[in-house]
């Protein structure tokens, strides 16, 4: 039968707000988990007391943004007209179904007077990790540090080339120190201290001058910044700095790995990728007493030319010994921290190697050794450890499925803020955002939603037992007698 539903736009109802939210919404179980009143005790010194007009209340402020992130809105003017019409975004809010939501201005008139050059987002987003802590859901005896690009709200096209200094590695003058500390246990003269200042030549957005031009292999040049994070195995953010995308990732190490100790404690293991692989890095995890997962990285030799590693380093003498048994001699350690060893020409000269081992004019093969070198071919002697395996494996499960989730799910494939200050302030409530859902969706699976359903699977585990048991055998010997009865045949 054709039937016409009849148009009730205009029907008049008595109903709560409360009433039209579902009770499986993620709003209601993030407000089940945590309560937002923490942020007035973090912004009450950035508002006047009984003096002004009367402000937006800064939970609100906070909300919206969160609404923004968990659902990947692209904007906030995008995100205000979505609130003003959703039901479970108004009722997250406090707010009724005919009050007037904030103008998407607010926010950004805000940052502008209260919030910025502080620590608030930080805080916010260290509360919300340690209500995870709290709740038992983080696990960081093995981390997982990597980073991503985040395409800038910059025009590629429209830049300018500058000269600028080169900044002097973080490690510089520890490096320096143990060169020289190298050269005199090899009664060489220490290096004298060079006061040349490097430059190179750098391309600078007109738009925002703090993102880097971000230039890999097989990638579009444009104008990024990096997220530089950590997470652990449960997929929980610890730690995140913001820098331009052509600032090398092994840079900011030690700046996430320090974020990591002081949030929640020194990890058992990190697993990182290949441009973490390098001899500081390395050192600076041994040194801190913990173990390093990295991946195999092929050796940069020439195809056809015996690898590095067919050469045996013997430590006690320190030398090196070919595949002919012959030996390089330590010659000297230079400014870069490599110490260089050096072949017999002599013997080198009628070797039958020679084609495959050098084609250098005086027959001489040399082999550079990082001061440090030690540390890497722990890492790489760990490696093949079966816990070391399982870890690095992990990473495809744990830091990649962050970043996808970023970009995919929670709107941050590219940005519309402009300076490394508001970058940092959106990775770092984003990054809440995440933890946030995160940590509610896994406690109402636990059963801490409105009815906890996990204390019926016992009793549903009891009455399968007798269903199997008797009820069932009892009925097919009914039914084989051809009694026939309304709730057998139901059954």
């Amino acid at each position: 039968m054709l039937s016409k539903k009849e148009d009730a736009r205009h029907q008049i109802e008595f109903v709560s707000i409360d009433q039209l939210v579902p009770q499986d919404h993620l709003l209601r179980k993030i407000e089940k988990v945590i309560d937002f009143s923490f942020i007035y005790d973090l912004v009450k010194d950035k508002y006047s007391e009984g003096h002004g007009r009367p402000s937006i209340d800064p939970v609100v402020l906070i909300k919206i943004l969160f609404i923004q992130y968990l659902f990947g809105i692209p904007s906030m003017r995008r995100t205000i007209a979505e609130i003003k019409t959703n039901v479970a975004y108004r009722w997250f809010l406090g707010y009724g179904l005919t009050e007037e939501i904030p103008h998407f201005s607010t926010f950004s008139q805000n940052y502008i007077r209260r919030f910025k050059g502080t620590d608030i987002f930080e805080k916010i987003f260290t509360k919300i990790l340690e209500e995870a802590i709290k709740h038992g859901l983080v696990n960081a005896e093995e981390v997982f540090i990597d980073s991503t690009h985040v395409k800038a709200s910059a025009n590629k096209k429209k830049y300018t080339k500058e000269i600028v200094e080169q900044e002097a590695r973080t490690y510089q003058e520890k490096l320096e120190e143990e060169i020289n500390k190298d050269r005199e246990a090899h009664g060489k003269k220490p290096l004298k201290k060079i006061k040349k200042i490097k430059t190179k030549e750098v391309k600078v957005s007109k738009t925002d001058p703090d993102s880097g031009m971000l230039n890999k292999n097989g990638k579009e040049k444009i104008f990024a910044y990096s997220f530089h994070t950590a997470c652990d195995k449960n997929g929980f953010v610890l730690g995140v700095k913001v820098e331009a995308a052509n600032v090398h990732d092994s840079v900011m190490f030690q700046e996430v790995l320090e974020e990591v100790e002081k949030r929640v404690r020194k990890p058992k293991a990190i697993a990182v990728d290949a441009g973490y692989k390098n001899p500081y890095i390395l050192k600076t995890i041994f040194d801190r007493q913990i173990i390093p997962a990295v991946p195999y990285t092929r050796p940069k030799t020439k195809d056809g030319f015996m690898k590095k590693h067919e050469f045996v380093y013997d430590e006690y003498y320190d030398c090196y010994i070919c595949p002919q048994n012959e030996i390089l001699t330590y010659v000297t350690t230079n400014r870069e921290g490599y110490r260089e060893y050096k072949s017999n020409p002599e013997k080198c000269k009628n070797c039958p190697l020679r084609e495959k081992c050098t084609q250098s004019k005086d027959y001489t093969k040399r082999i550079f050794r990082h001061i440090w070198e030690g540390y890497v071919e722990e890492a790489e002697h760990l490696r093949h450890t079966p816990y070391c395996k399982e870890v690095y494996e992990r990473r495809k499960e744990t830091i990649e499925r962050v970043f996808a989730d970023l970009k995919e799910k929670h709107g941050l494939r590219w940005t519309t803020l402009r300076g490394k200050e508001k970058l940092s302030m959106q990775a770092m409530l984003v990054f809440a955002a995440m933890n946030l859902k995160k940590m509610a969706l896994w406690l109402w699976r636990k059963g801490k939603g409105p009815f906890d359903i996990s204390k019926l699977y016992p009793l549903f585990g009891v009455l399968k037992k007798i269903l199997s048991r008797y009820i069932q055998p009892l009925l097919s010997v009914l039914r084989k007698q051809g009694l026939k009865f309304c709730f057998v045949n139901k059954l």
